[in-house]
C-alpha cells in the first residue's frame, strides 16, 4: 500500500498544492518527503499545504482578476463602470477602485504621474502601461497580464480585450510603464 502524489489544482487561480492520498487523509508536502513510499505511512499532518505563485503578488493577481472578468464590456468615452460602458483610463480606474479600493485620477495621462517608473523588460502583471495613440506624449493605458499581454478599453465601437504588447500597431506606439504600490 504505497503512497500515490496529486496535484490539487484549483484552490483559486494563483496557488496550488500537492497532496498525497493515505487511507487515513492527505498528506502536505512535507508528510510526503517524510512517509514516501513507506508502507506504514501514518499522516503527519491533516490540512494541505498550499504554495503560492512567487511571480505574481496577492495585489497583481487581485487587479489582474478584476480586469479579466471586464473582458467584453463595451467602450464609452468618458465611461467609468461595466454597466454604461469603460474607456481606457476609466477601465483602469474602476479595477483600481474595486479590486483594491484605490482612487485613480481620471485621465490616462494623469495616471501616468503615479507610481514608480520601470522599463518594458521589467513588467509584472498588474503593472500600467501608456502608449502615444494621439499627438500627446501619453493618451492610452492598459494593465499588464503578464507573457507580454495587456487589457484595455481601446476605441469607439469596441470591446474591453486582452492584446499582445509585441503586435506592430502597440509596439510603436508603447509609451512607458507605471507600478503603482501602496
Amino acid at each position: 500500500m504505497g503512497t500515490q502524489t496529486a496535484l490539487a489544482s484549483g484552490v483559486d487561480s494563483h496557488t496550488f498544492a500537492a497532496v498525497a492520498p493515505t487511507e487515513a487523509g492527505a498528506l502536505s508536502l512535507p508528510a510526503i518527503a517524510t512517509a514516501g513510499n513507506q508502507t506504514d505511512a501514518h499522516p503527519i499532518e491533516s490540512e494541505v499545504t498550499v504554495v503560492p505563485e512567487p511571480s505574481v503578488s496577492d495585489r497583481a493577481a487581485t487587479l489582474v482578476d478584476h480586469a479579466l472578468a471586464l473582458i467584453g464590456v463595451k467602450y464609452r468615452w468618458g465611461g467609468n463602470t461595466p454597466k454604461t460602458g469603460l474607456d481606457c483610463s476609466g477601465l483602469v480606474r474602476y479595477v483600481f477602485h474595486e479590486a483594491l479600493g484605490e482612487d485613480l485620477p481620471r485621465r490616462a495621462i494623469e495616471i501616468s504621474r503615479l507610481g514608480e517608473r520601470i522599463g518594458r523588460n521589467e513588467l509584472k502583471p498588474g503593472d500600467l502601461i501608456f502608449f502615444r495613440t494621439l499627438r500627446r506624449r501619453v493618451s492610452h493605458v492598459g494593465i499588464y497580464l503578464g507573457d507580454g499581454q495587456f487589457i484595455h478599453a481601446p476605441a469607439r465601437g469596441q470591446l474591453v480585450r486582452v492584446e499582445s504588447l509585441d503586435a506592430p500597431y502597440w509596439e510603436t506606439r508603447y509609451s512607458g510603464a507605471r507600478r503603482i504600490e501602496p
